[in-house]
């Protein structure tokens, strides 16, 4: 493999329309010239504007995925999809941060499909607190944030990691993101770009953030690149399918 890209990871589900999941992260991945690996953590059935059925990796496999990868090679940062639980999420980071302290995480916090499936099992309500302290950046959208964060939206950021807080359903500002960081917080408004919904696109944002911040862009500055590619992903087509180009 080449020496001159970083090594980022995604871990998240394997959606066979390629427009959300490991296949829509691998194809961020290498528009970014960064070097991608993946480990699956369920296979689906589902297009991408109908969600069937879900079938869940058994996490210790997962685990010794990631165990062989890390001990193989320097991942810089990793991705964090769908898993089935917040018990399930926090033995991941556990694991990563044993065998690679440095390595940077992001969590995408996928908890429902847009067609309502749920994916994540919130109620074993571990503390949130401590997992989020093991993350560099969570990107919920608002449905999302309430879930994880009842009491949450506000100006200040009351976590121990950062927050991204997506604005493609902000009814308020359509598109506009929150970057809620330690001691301040951004607004990241769209451009006039002609965007379309897309399945996945929460995916590609996230993927397009670890990529950027594997080529050692701040978080500020891979968030506001990231914004750039994912709009750009969301004009190129009036389909739930986009095309990836930087």
């Amino acid at each position: 493999m080449s020496e001159n890209r970083p090594f980022v990871l995604t871990i998240a589900g394997l959606d066979p329309s390629g427009g959300a999941g490991i296949l829509a992260d691998i194809k961020t991945f290498e528009q970014h010239k960064v070097t991608g690996f993946a480990i699956s953590t369920a296979n689906t059935i589902q297009t991408e504007n109908q969600f069937y059925e879900i079938q869940w990796t058994d996490l210790s496999f997962v685990i010794r995925s990631i165990e062989t990868l890390f001990l193989n090679y320097k991942i810089s940062v990793v991705k964090i999809g769908i898993v089935s639980s917040l018990h399930d999420l926090n033995q991941i980071l556990s694991i990563i941060k044993q065998l690679s302290p440095s390595t940077k995480i992001v969590w995408d916090p996928v908890l429902k499909s847009t067609t309502k499936f749920e994916f994540m099992n919130t109620e074993d309500q571990f503390d949130l607190n401590k997992i989020l302290s093991k993350i560099d950046l969570i990107t919920p959208n608002f449905h999302e944030a309430e879930i994880l964060f009842p009491d949450y939206i506000s100006k200040e950021n009351r976590f121990s990691t950062n927050i991204l807080l997506k604005g493609g359903h902000n009814e308020k500002a359509l598109g506009t993101d929150h970057l809620f960081l330690k001691d301040e917080m951004l607004e990241l408004l769209p451009s006039e770009k002609n965007c379309f919904e897309k399945h996945g696109s929460g995916c590609v944002l996230s993927s397009a953030i670890t990529s950027n911040l594997a080529l050692n862009q701040t978080l500020i500055e891979a968030c506001k690149n990231a914004k750039i590619y994912i709009e750009n992903y969301l004009s190129s087509t009036t389909t739930l399918i986009g095309y990836h180009y930087v």
